[in-house]
């Protein structure tokens, strides 16, 4: 599993998702947004009730078997800030196309 933090201002989203999709193919990607967020810098980024066009939190997550995730985050690396990404073992149940032995 992987997890990419972005910011809606951040213009390597549309890239990013046409890389993990058309070049790499991974299993299955996910964009959310968030509601609040704050990163190193300290500023809290957040959406109030009036609030139309901010720039909130978005927090992209994909996945695939261990080996193709690792070639992935090696080709995605350059799309994000240093310590956006971040990457754990996870079990897929069912799939066969996702099925690893765990390491």
């Amino acid at each position: 599993m992987v997890r990419v933090y972005l910011t809606e201002s951040d213009h390597g989203l549309k890239p990013l998702l046409k890389c993990l999709h058309d070049e790499l193919g991974v299993l299955g990607a996910t964009v959310t947004r968030g509601v609040a967020g704050f990163g190193a810098s300290g500023v809290v980024h957040s959406a109030g009730l009036v609030d139309l066009s901010t720039d909130l939190p978005l927090v992209l997550e994909f996945f695939d078997r261990p080996d193709r995730a690792r070639i992935a985050i090696e080709r995605i690396k350059d799309f994000v800030d240093p310590g956006h990404l971040v990457s754990w073992s996870v079990r897929v149940e069912g799939d066969e196309r996702a099925s690893a032995s765990p390491g």
